[in-house]
């Protein structure tokens, strides 16, 4: 089944949402009233038909609800996600440790600050010394949390420093291959 383009609706809302900024005071207010009101109503309706799932004991039919993108971010949105923030951020890193493992890395939590939206980790293991590698690594770990918890504003590595940019410039010119 497919859908309205969901980048294209996102970025169509934030227009609209900024043109409200133009309007006078008292239907501005409205307007968002009016906004506020109908994602309650929609969270209402999600709310029921995630009972129905969970009520049916379908814990296949759960996980492919949990799974999709669009209806996960709406589950965080509303509240309504089955699974705690501690346990997706779980799941989400144990789907990127074979990935750092293959790297000489893991990953630990170090903290989890729901209130503030904040997740503590720290980065464990080597990457054979090689910054980008160890980048690439925290970027894959920063995707999974971000992918899985989207509530999560702000991920904190602890330790990190960044990597320094080369001295000099890469020269990127060709050289003549001898024939």
């Amino acid at each position: 089944m497919s859908g309205p383009d969901l980048t294209s609706v996102g970025e169509r809302l934030e227009h609209l949402l900024e043109e409200f900024r133009l309007l006078e005071p008292t239907a501005r207010q409205r307007a968002e009233e009016c906004i506020r009101l109908v994602t309650d109503l929609y969270g209402a309706g999600l709310s029921n038909v995630m009972e129905l799932i969970v009520d049916s004991g379908d814990v296949v039919l759960l996980d492919k609800v949990v799974k999709n993108g669009l209806v996960h971010n709406l589950l965080v949105l509303h509240g309504l996600h089955p699974f705690g923030l501690a346990s997706r951020i779980d799941v989400a890193l144990d789907s990127v440790r074979p990935y750092l493992a293959s790297h000489g890395g893991d990953v630990e939590v170090l903290d989890i600050d729901e209130e503030a939206g904040a997740v503590t980790i720290r980065l464990l293991g080597s990457c054979d010394g090689c910054p980008s590698s160890a980048v690439t690594l925290k970027l894959a770990v920063e995707e999974a949390i971000r992918s899985a918890a989207p509530e999560v504003a702000h991920i904190i590595v602890d330790g990190w420093i960044e990597p320094e940019a080369p001295a000099t410039p890469i020269e990127l010119t060709a050289k003549p291959v001898p024939v």
